[in-house]
């Protein structure tokens, strides 16, 4: 049945809002996959993994995303699209050129599209990963490390890659307004990443009381229920209409 619904490409993308915290400005967004046959995008790819599936759904959502973001008018025009890389997707020879094809096709300019990869990709063969990155990034792309902190974190990452963006993990902001240990360690993470000039992501912010810290440390993004869930083309818009109404 997945394998029907991947070819009849009946997957529904829908992008989660990437918002400065000091202004309430939306800068991008990020391309996340649903389906009926999963309560969420994680659990669709395990069912994709399972049945030997997962490149061409991780191709279809690729492709849709950039496609959709190339064609947004008003308020979105000039927004970013960011879109996650399975750590497979590295692995494979050419996959870094199908991608630009596709972008190009697609008649998205190459730097409004950031590619969010996992650190699970860099275990697979870091220097060969490292080598398809640098040459996305040469073409135009931003490349992010998504869920940062967590798993396999490493530091030496943030100086061996061709990086531009560190994405947070929330497990490591739930008790920052709290908790001391966890405030130095976030405050610590965003101060280096900076100095490297990185952009820091924090990801899933549920409360003001976290962005007003996370503002204040000097964090440039966000994204998280606070500011908004995966919303359909269609809220998106109304979304990004609203908050430029508000800030005017």
């Amino acid at each position: 049945m997945l394998e029907s619904v991947i070819a009849h490409e009946q997957i529904e993308v829908l992008y989660q809002p990437l918002i400065e915290p000091r202004t309430g400005r939306i800068v991008g967004a990020e391309a996340l996959a649903r389906s009926t046959m999963a309560t969420s995008g994680e659990a669709l790819f395990k069912r994709a993994t399972a049945a030997g599936l997962d490149e061409r759904l991780s191709r279809l959502v690729q492709r849709k995303a950039l496609r959709c973001a190339a064609v947004w008018e008003g308020p979105l025009k000039d927004l970013k699209i960011s879109i996650n890389l399975l750590p497979q997707d590295l692995s494979r020879d050419g996959f870094d050129q199908w991608l630009l094809d596709e972008i190009a096709a697609a008649g998205i300019a190459p730097s409004r599209v950031t590619v969010e990869i996992t650190e699970s990709a860099l275990l697979i063969n870091q220097p060969v990963v490292a080598e398809r990155l640098a040459h996305l990034r040469s073409e135009g792309l931003s490349i992010a490390i998504d869920d940062f902190g967590t798993g396999y974190a490493s530091l030496a990452y943030l100086t061996s890659l061709p990086l531009d963006m560190i994405k947070i993990d929330r497990g490591l902001i739930t008790d920052i307004v709290g908790g001391e240990r966890d405030r130095i360690v976030v405050k610590a993470m965003i101060r280096l990443a900076r100095e490297l000039g990185l952009q820091v992501v924090i990801e899933g912010v549920e409360s003001t009381g976290q962005l007003a810290l996370l503002a204040d440390w000097g964090c440039d993004l966000y994204q998280g229920f606070l500011g908004a869930g995966a919303l359909s083309h269609e809220e998106l818009t109304r979304f990004v209409a609203a908050a430029q109404v508000e800030a005017a």
